[in-house]
């Protein structure tokens, strides 16, 4: 069980820390995945099962989840907030700026981004799931969805520029 656990922490951690901006969270949210993770053993076939891809689904199921819970507590408290839906499509740029820089530092600039923001990049350029996907999980709009991505860009974009001006400014 130990072994699994360590296991399932490091292969799991980096998805639950793309979604939590604090590692008290991140670690709440992966020990509820891997209390769903060991329930769900016995029902399997491990054979023919890929662990790595089922884990990781059943981890983002579980962190989606609690975003649903915690958008509803949040709604319930401050009352529903109107969805902004724009017909804005995402561009498809490539930074040269992403090949200079760490795995870990690329995670951190993604964390700064507000919640809602950083879950939609997190779901669409690193698990693959489209707009429509995001929208039915999130439980908004897929403009939304898009107008959240086209953010996450915008503001990744500008941080790079200025930390490619920073490091620029000691380079020299």
């Amino acid at each position: 069980m130990e072994q699994l656990y360590e296991y399932c922490f490091h292969l799991l951690m980096p998805n639950c820390f793309r979604f939590h901006k604090n590692e008290e969270d991140a670690r709440s949210s992966f020990n509820l995945g891997f209390m769903k993770i060991i329930g769900s053993l016995e029902k399997l076939d491990m054979e023919t099962l890929n662990f790595n891809a089922w884990s990781k689904r059943v981890m983002n199921n579980i962190l989606i989840d609690e975003y649903r819970k915690a958008k509803k507590q949040r709604e319930r408290y401050l009352g529903t907030e109107d969805e902004r839906e724009l017909e804005f499509h995402a561009t498809n740029d490539d930074n040269d700026a992403l090949s200079n820089l760490g795995e870990e530092n690329i995670l951190r600039l993604i964390r700064q981004l507000p919640e809602v923001t950083s879950m939609v990049f997190s779901m669409y350029v690193i698990d693959g799931y489209s707009h429509k996907e995001i929208g039915e999980q999130l439980g908004f709009a897929e403009g939304t969805s898009k107008w959240h991505l086209s953010q996450a860009r915008k503001t990744l974009r500008e941080k790079l520029e200025k930390l490619e001006t920073t490091t620029k400014k000691y380079v020299v």
